[in-house]
């Protein structure tokens, strides 16, 4: 297979991860017969300094002739300032939108030799398998917002019509059937008319659906559950603001929010490819980023855009081989306090290849 690839680097730890993992796929291409070309574009922070623009058009151009886009982190506080009218965030937003990666999707695994990293009972942790199906470019993200007369007031719209609701339905209940079978949607429908419709969308849709087991809970429900029950989910849905939180509540049960990969798709599959984690400037540059997060959402690439499951399940089989070797970065170092710098974690990876 011959195969574009748009990397975006972006800030803070994105260039390190980024690099292994172009490394990593390169392997991957070489020892499969495939020809996978990198081209490289700027997002974020560094896209601000070099252009004033978060998500320059040539970066748009090049992701437009990829068979997929892979993306490390973006931001900082160096663009964080409250009256900063440019943020590096405004790029993800904007990419986001103008592919229509309408269903994000973020799995949440336990790994049993990280268990003593996770704020829970072992038992609770037992075959925890969660996929995470957030809307991705609607809702309050996207609703209108204005701040205003003096800055004393200022409001955000969540918004959300039927077909926006229904086709991250569709999504999130065929991957149901691929799954266990089971499929928990999250709304706030006793307060919120968006979130009524929301539930309303979700039960027509479900009918087509009759072997997927279908559960209602509330977003502030769904908090607590993911921690006193967290095994008995299967697929979780949710919109743009509660997807994105439970899904980082959700990350201490793999250990580190340093694990967990993302993909953003559209109808036809292509995507964009992220981990889940931030830019972590404060680590940047030290050798301590866990590139996992990265691997593994080059790894949900692979398999989605590319249709390359063999090799996408090579890249998780080698994670899970060097984690049972005890093999530790920092964010999930043992009791001694020893870690692998970044590079030797990556490496080990590609010695299981």
């Amino acid at each position: 297979m011959k195969a574009t690839i748009a990397v975006l680097p972006g800030d803070g730890i994105g260039p390190e991860v980024m690099a292994h993992t172009t490394n990593l796929l390169s392997i991957i291409a070489e020892k499969n017969g495939h020809g996978f070309e990198f081209v490289e574009g700027l997002i974020g922070g560094i896209a601000i300094d070099e252009t004033g623009n978060p998500l320059p058009d040539e970066t748009i151009a090049i992701c437009e002739t990829a068979d997929a886009v892979l993306l490390g982190a973006v931001g900082g506080p160096k663009w964080s300032e409250p009256t900063s009218t440019v943020r590096p965030e405004q790029g993800l937003l904007k990419i986001r939108q103008h592919f229509g990666l309408f269903a994000n999707l973020r799995p949440v695994k336990t790994y049993p030799a990280l268990a003593s990293h996770a704020p829970l009972r072992p038992d609770l942790l037992e075959g925890v398998d969660i996929l995470f199906v957030r809307e991705l470019v609607s809702g309050i993200y996207f609703g209108d917002r204005q701040e205003q007369g003096d800055g004393t007031e200022s409001y955000d719209t969540m918004y959300y019509n039927r077909d926006q609701v229904e086709q991250v339905a569709n999504v999130a209940l065929r991957a149901a059937q691929g799954r266990r079978g089971k499929m928990t949607s999250v709304d706030k429908a006793n307060v919120l008319a968006s979130m009524r419709l929301w539930r309303r969308t979700v039960v027509e849709i479900h009918e087509d659906y009759s072997d997927v087991e279908l559960e209602h809970l509330l977003v502030d429900a769904c908090t607590m559950h993911l921690l006193t029950r967290p095994g008995d989910f299967d697929v979780v849905l949710a919109g743009n603001m509660f997807g994105d939180i439970l899904s980082d509540e959700a990350s201490v049960l793999a250990g580190s929010l340093g694990m967990l990969p993302s993909a953003s798709l559209r109808a036809d599959q292509f995507g964009l490819y992220e981990p889940v984690h931030g830019s972590a400037p404060d680590i940047a540059g030290q050798g301590k980023a866990n590139p996992i997060g990265m691997f593994l959402s080059a790894a949900m690439m692979l398999r989605y855009s590319l249709q390359l499951e063999d090799e996408a399940k090579s890249i998780e089989d080698a994670i899970d081989a060097v984690l049972a070797d005890g093999l530790r970065t920092a964010d999930i170092r043992g009791a001694n306090g020893e870690f692998a710098t970044t590079d030797e974690f990556a490496q080990a990876v590609i010695a299981k290849l």
